[in-house]
């Protein structure tokens, strides 16, 4: 907590005048924004294939199945910045997708897009890493129950499978979210550092570059803050998943 802690002693040592007056830059807002809109998009897309790979995984048998448990782990392997470089490599305006891709208005690198596509890699692992080894430990019997009762799939998914994740669930989404508005290497790398694609952890590491420490701090209160929800949110999820699991 001391380092966090620090965050906000810094931030406020020139006065709360200085700590507010950093919010008033119009940049420092599209940074936020555009952090907050990434992360909307890159975790529930980042639930949805969680969900759906740690279901496959635990509940079937099928060719490839330790291929995709490998690939999912693969961003715990890469570096961030090797998988920035990789997508230039692939979508870079010089290589034949990429010049495609903007000559039909579609550009990935140095675009939201790209910045999007980059937090949804580093982020993969998150959800399913935390519910495969939990639908692993609960096996299939409900839901063969369920289908002998005459249940279709989306009626076991939402009343049998759903509620015995849930915790499991949101534990994941918790720290998927909280890397995804916190990711900087992959995202320097596809950003290029102009304004129009500058996330807030990139333009708070371009005011400390700049000598403007009460600024950095500042904003970087918002990101500290996200730890602090995280790491409180994440003991609270932790203790409820230990009380059900001493009344079963």
């Amino acid at each position: 907590m001391l380092p966090l802690a620090s965050i906000f002693v810094e931030a406020f040592r020139k006065g709360n005048a200085l700590y507010f007056a950093s919010f008033k830059d119009e940049y420092a807002w599209r940074a936020i924004y555009l952090t907050i809109f990434c992360a909307l998009i890159a975790v529930p897309l980042n639930v949805v294939f969680g969900v759906t790979a740690a279901w496959c995984i635990a509940k079937f048998n099928f060719r490839g199945k330790n291929i995709l448990i490998t690939l999912i782990d693969v961003p715990f392997a890469v570096s961030p910045v090797i998988a920035g470089l990789v997508f230039v490599l692939l979508f870079g305006k010089r290589t034949a997708l990429g010049g495609w891709l903007v000559e039909h208005g579609l550009p990935i690198i140095f675009s939201p897009i790209g910045i999007i596509l980059a937090t949804i890699f580093v982020t993969i692992p998150f959800v399913a890493r935390e519910l495969i080894p939990l639908m692993e430990e609960q096996g299939t019997l409900e839901e063969e129950a369920a289908v002998a009762l005459g249940a279709n799939g989306w009626s076991i998914f939402w009343r049998v499978t759903l509620p015995n994740i849930k915790w499991g669930l949101l534990y994941g989404v918790i720290l998927c979210n909280a890397r995804a508005m916190g990711e900087f290497g992959a995202v320097s790398v596809v950003s290029g550092h102009i304004p129009s694609t500058t996330t807030l952890p990139l333009y708070i590491e371009k005011m400390y570059g700049s000598f403007d420490a009460v600024s950095a701090f500042s904003l970087a209160t918002i990101l500290a803050a996200l730890a602090i929800v995280t790491l409180v949110v994440k003991s609270i999820v932790e203790w409820k998943v230990k009380r059900e699991r001493g009344r079963a």
